[in-house]
């Protein structure tokens, strides 16, 4: 379990996190939402011990982490890979960073994402979407217990996209890593959460932790129910409150 506990950061005299506390349960999906430049990525530095706080701390199952690297995998807006490793090398960099390496696994994951002919490709010869699900594998076979996803879809285009969060859940359920993702959709929050934490303006506050009801596994026509509009027209509301 990932804990934030009364977690703040400022930069200069720009408060940017005020007094930020939520979990990440083990095996679940957390998404982050919030107006733009509300400190969503700065919390995600915070928890990847890039950033230090300036008060609060930060516990990854009981150990305290604050300040300290090594132990999230992360995912950013863009696929970034490296030029001149092929797909598989790229996956396998996690992997390696930590001293292990199991090639197998990582090419019947491959397979699986529909990259298996790609294996041995770089990455200027596949398309945005294959790209991003390289780095996702990545991301998976990295042997740390939490996963951070930056609003790792944001450039794909909607249909696309929508391919990319029904891929994502299909793998994400075989296995047992928790995710903290950050988005500015209110449907790609919905559909893909256990539970969405909604932040403030400047300075961010955990505004409302809504928990998603929606069973899994999880279909795409969910998305067209009354029921899902309706959440989406709640939390609209709780993000706007915010606004006015």
């Amino acid at each position: 379990m990932l804990e934030l506990r009364q977690v703040s950061k400022s930069f200069g005299d720009k408060h940017v996190l005020k007094e930020i506390s939520m979990q990440v349960e083990d095996g679940e999906l957390v998404s982050l939402i919030g107006p733009s430049g509300s400190g969503k990525s700065t919390l995600f530095s915070l928890v990847g011990g890039l950033l230090t706080p300036d008060s609060g701390d930060i516990y990854l199952n009981e150990e305290q982490i604050t300040n300290k690297s090594g132990f999230i995998s992360y995912m950013p807006q863009q696929a970034s890979l490296f030029p001149w490793r092929t797909i598989l090398d790229n996956v396998l960099l996690g992997q390696e960073l930590q001293g292990e390496k199991d090639a197998e696994r990582a090419i019947a994951m491959l397979e699986k994402a529909g990259l298996g002919d790609v294996v041995h490709a770089y990455p200027h010869e596949l398309s945005g979407g294959m790209m991003q699900r390289a780095a996702f594998i990545r991301a998976l076979l990295s042997p740390q217990s939490i996963m951070c996803l930056d609003e790792p879809f944001s450039a794909l285009d909607e249909f696309t996209r929508l391919d990319m969060q029904k891929w994502l859940l299909s793998i994400w359920e075989e296995h047992d890593q928790s995710i903290l993702f950050i988005t500015h959709s209110i449907d790609e929050a919905l559909f893909l959460s256990d539970k969405i934490v909604i932040l403030s303006a400047n300075p961010a506050e955990v505004k409302e932790v809504v928990n998603v009801p929606f069973a899994r596994p999880r279909d795409e026509e969910i998305l067209l129910t009354s029921e899902f509009l309706q959440w989406k027209k709640d939390i609209i509301k709780i993000i706007q409150g915010d606004m006015h």
